[in-house]
């Protein structure tokens, strides 16, 4: 794969969704996935309402972020200082002289005590507030520390995927990961948080309830939660363990259709799906299914990386600034010649579209399931000196085409409403799945 930049980038969702193994914040539309019943057999499937990716441990993918050098972050600095400045702005005497007294009259007036840092470190994340930007935000040492440690897929928590409404900040358990300790006890998806030990889920900000979630291996973190069907909240007892994120699940369906599952575009997930392609193959793959759904995104590398696989050489997406300034995304004149049906709905977001994008606009693939959620803009993980990070939005992406997206999401080829078509499955059946069904019959028709 060609690039022009060098910026690491990653490509969030709206509303906030974490997993607990990061600490980063991602942006997800929430609320509206279809429901499956019970739980894919080979992997997650598609989850009610899914945004950023995540393993409880601490996160919230994502979406559009590049990790900026100092060299760049300086250089940047000359094309934006200067005499209408936001630098000379709040370095005006009489901003100082007010953030003085707004600190004496705390200091003299708030009813308890408090800690001078946690004050600092607001002041810092009110001002990226300002922007009025949902995609921006200030990450203190801790918070940054922790959204690095969510870039190796490792992590020491339950093994879950959440997200919080912008609005009323409800935590909802999108996905139980099999296997984890989180299904052993007993948690299921669309599981409502209610408490994590002694404090409100609706109270915090998810990354700061995911970073109670996660913990020292072995140690146990208590959840009540409230279950549609159930009068009264029901209380786990967790226990902590190491757990490795899966972003790619597959499996072979009739007529030799390899179906793939690609629940976010992680730095591991070109290896697992280069090894989900290579064992399909192995079975006789001659077409594949590539499920996004509830997919909110990730690393852009990650999603250019697999698309370089598939697509024949060319643009696969490229971005801009402000300043006009492009960067294209390219890949070689090695290709996949194989027939291939890509599933969407409301909450694929991002590098999901990204993905979507290349393959419709190089007609390579049928799109099948509802309009993406549309987030084409991408932010820049900007790491200060003292530990602490910015997260801000920097740049617009665009398609092959030239298309923008942003706030108008994908349209499929063929629009689809899920459905479910049983309701006898303990576990879920890709062959009841109706958008799994309509991919099969494309493909068939295709030999």
């Amino acid at each position: 794969m060609d690039t022009q930049s060098n910026q690491t980038q990653e490509l969030d969702a709206q509303e906030q969704l974490a997993q607990e193994y990061a600490g980063r914040q991602q942006v997800y539309h929430g609320g509206r996935g279809p429901k499956r019943r019970g739980r894919p057999g080979f992997g997650m499937g598609m989850i009610t309402g899914m945004l950023l990716m995540l393993f409880l441990s601490l996160l919230a993918i994502t979406g559009s972020q590049f990790l900026l050098n100092r060299g760049r972050k300086a250089a940047a600095k000359q094309n934006v200082l200067g005499e209408g400045s936001s630098k000379n702005a709040i370095s005006q005497k009489g901003v100082e002289e007010k953030a003085g007294e707004l600190a004496d009259l705390i200091d003299q007036y708030y009813y308890e005590d408090f800690d001078h840092d946690s004050l600092v470190e607001g002041m810092y994340a009110g001002m990226v507030e300002g922007l009025d930007d949902p995609y921006s935000s200030y990450f203190s040492a801790e918070e940054y520390a922790a959204f690095n440690e969510s870039t190796t897929g490792i992590y020491y928590g339950i093994g879950t995927v959440l997200t919080q409404s912008m609005e009323t900040k409800t935590v909802t358990i999108l996905h139980v990961y099999p296997g984890t300790p989180a299904e052993e006890a007993g948690i299921r998806d669309g599981d409502v948080i209610v408490k994590v030990g002694d404090i409100e889920a609706d109270s915090v900000e998810l990354s700061e309830l995911t970073s109670h979630i996660k913990g020292e291996e072995g140690t146990k973190v208590h959840m009540e939660v409230m279950r549609s069907g159930e009068s009264k909240h029901l209380q786990f007892d967790v226990e902590r363990r190491q757990i490795e994120v899966p972003t790619v699940e597959y499996q072979m369906l009739e007529g030799n259709v390899g179906l793939i599952q690609i629940t976010e575009f992680s730095t591991a997930t070109p290896e697992q799906f280069d090894h989900a392609v290579k064992e399909l193959q192995g079975q006789g793959m001659a077409s594949m299914i590539v499920d996004l759904r509830n997919n909110p995104g990730g690393v852009l590398q990650s999603v250019c990386t697999m698309l370089d696989e598939i697509l024949p050489e060319g643009l696969l997406v490229y971005t801009e600034d402000k300043y006009g300034r492009r960067s294209d995304y390219k890949s070689d004149k090695n290709c996949m010649d194989m027939p291939m049906a890509v599933l969407i709905n409301e909450n694929s977001a991002s590098a999901s579209e990204i993905f979507a994008g290349a393959i419709k606009d190089y007609k390579y693939g049928t799109l099948i399931g509802t309009t993406t959620f549309g987030k084409g803009i991408v932010q820049s993980i900007i790491p200060l000196d003292d530990g602490s990070a910015l997260k801000i939005t920097m740049a617009k992406y665009f398609t092959p085409n030239g298309n923008y997206i942003h706030e108008k999401g994908i349209a499929p080829d063929i629009e689809l409403e899920y459905e479910y078509q049983s309701q006898d499955d303990e576990v879920y059946n890709p062959l009841h799945d109706n958008q799994v069904l309509k991919a099969l019959e494309v493909l068939k028709e295709a030999e």
